[in-house]
């Protein structure tokens, strides 16, 4: 049977369309169901995102990543002491063991930071081992370059958003900044997600906070991440605030003022 034109434009659409987007869109049929390919694809990304969720976080290893930026790291730990207590218990993510609680009091003493910065594995280790030190290295200068003081990078295995608040208080800083990795996602098993907020206090909430989230190189890449981050975090220091009062409101590039 001949193919209509307006069979072949609708076609040739559609596989543009899949040059430009990981998204699953024009997969095909065979008969009622799926192409074998396709399905064989979507199971192989169902399994890469489980994985990320129960793969080991090597605390580590990430330390010595990070250890061409030279910052001083301080190794932490929650009250969720394995995977699935910490998969079954969210509030126990947001708390901090009681010697990591000591350990902080005793560091804090007399001192205070503009900005703490927390990282953990969150929902995704892959996404931590892969996308933190590439974020810092670009992220770090843009800080120091402003003056801004910074307490030691607190490495949190099985740490929630909201331990930047425990974090940040403990350490008297200003602003505190959390990456972890994102509950991933089918064909994005290794995306980062970074929370800022101002004045951390524990019982803040999400309206407190700011997210740029999806950072990996294939969706937010980390140099532009760093640059809209290093933007809100000056922002937040300047108007004093975060969460849903502070947004993103730099120029597009090339644009300009109006007359």
């Amino acid at each position: 049977m001949a193919t209509s034109r307006a069979e072949l434009d609708s076609s040739d659409s559609w596989r543009r369309l899949r040059q430009v987007t990981p998204a699953r869109v024009a997969l095909g049929r065979a008969g009622g169901s799926l192409p074998t390919r396709e399905l064989l694809d979507f199971q192989l990304a169902h399994a890469l995102a489980r994985d990320a969720v129960h793969q080991a976080f090597d605390a580590g290893q990430l330390e010595r990543h990070l250890a061409a930026l030279g910052q001083p790291v301080i190794h932490l730990a929650t009250q969720a002491a394995d995977r699935q207590t910490y998969l079954l218990r969210p509030d126990l993510g947001r708390r901090l063991s009681a010697k990591s609680q000591e350990r902080l009091a005793t560091f804090s003493q007399g001192r205070s930071f503009d900005m703490s910065i927390v990282l953990s594995d969150g929902l995704s280790a892959l996404a931590a081992q892969r996308q933190i030190p590439a974020l810092l290295a670009e992220l770090l200068p843009l800080l120091t370059r402003n003056g801004l003081t910074l307490a030691p990078l607190a490495i949190v295995p099985f740490a929630r958003v909201a331990l930047q608040d425990v974090v940040g208080d403990a350490l008297h800083a200003k602003l505190s900044l959390i990456f972890l990795g994102e509950r991933p996602g089918l064909g994005s098993p290794d995306s980062l997600g970074a929370y800022l907020v101002f004045n951390p206090r524990v019982g803040n909430t999400d309206a407190n906070r700011n997210c740029v989230s999806n950072i990996r190189p294939e969706g937010f890449p980390p140099a532009a991440a760093a640059q809209l981050i290093h933007y809100l975090l000056t922002q937040s220091l300047r108007r004093q605030l975060s969460g849903v009062g502070l947004k993103d409101d730099r120029l597009p590039a090339g644009s300009a003022l109006p007359a």
